[in-house]
């Protein structure tokens, strides 16, 4: 077995990333399912997306502080799944996360992963200036995080003196630069005066930029 834990060990280290075939071939052109029991034996890790095509060795300084890291545009989470890494994001937020904010975070879909963690009761949502907002089941920490100050602005919506103009900039941008996220727009106008906050842009997305690619929102 210690042979196994090198081979792969050495493997690893000398591709970053690498596809199951890789694996199988390093063991001795193993079947799949031994190669994903001495997969057990190492620390490791697949992607969140592509199917969880591909394989990492799981290594926590390789993560940013969201507990997130990518090669490209292959995406590993220090949580594993998706499913997991959607339910801590949500948890650890502040003032909890919208599904375009999720989206921006770790540039997948997530809206059966959200529908799934919200059927099992594993995540709650708030309605806010017609944005969902998810956030913990646990009734204390729900609460703090809808006491948060951006959430708070999430509420109260578009100012209205300054509506028409906030509304008019990021359509111009999401005109500018097709299918851009709300982290994109933000992007786009920072240094914007007044400021354009994400919220802002999320509240301007939920009422004008729906119908987007692969299914109805639940923005």
């Amino acid at each position: 077995m210690v042979v196994v834990r090198e081979r792969l060990q050495a493997l690893f280290e000398t591709k970053t990333v690498v596809e199951l075939p890789a694996i199988q071939k390093a063991l001795g052109s193993v079947s799949v399912m031994t190669a994903f029991r001495h997969l057990k034996r190492v620390p490791y890790r697949r992607s969140y997306n592509h199917n969880g095509r591909y394989y990492t060795l799981h290594d926590p300084s390789h993560y940013d502080r969201f507990g997130l890291w990518s090669v490209q545009d292959i995406h590993f989470s220090a949580d594993g799944s998706l499913r997991s890494t959607v339910r801590r994001l949500i948890y650890e937020a502040e003032a909890g996360m919208s599904h375009h904010e999720l989206l921006d975070r770790l540039r997948v879909r997530v809206h059966n992963t959200l529908l799934d963690l919200l059927r099992k009761r594993e995540v709650e949502r708030e309605h806010l200036a017609q944005v969902y907002v998810y956030v913990h089941t646990d009734a204390a920490v729900r609460a703090a995080q809808l006491r948060n100050p951006k959430a708070q602005v999430a509420n109260a919506g578009l100012d209205a003196a300054a509506s028409d103009h906030i509304i008019i900039q990021v359509l111009l941008t999401i005109i500018r630069h097709p299918g851009v996220r709300p982290g994109q727009v933000a992007r786009h106008l920072r240094g914007h005066a007044p400021p354009i906050s994400l919220p802002q842009i999320e509240i301007v997305f939920a009422r004008y930029a729906r119908g987007e690619k692969g299914g109805p929102s639940i923005s």
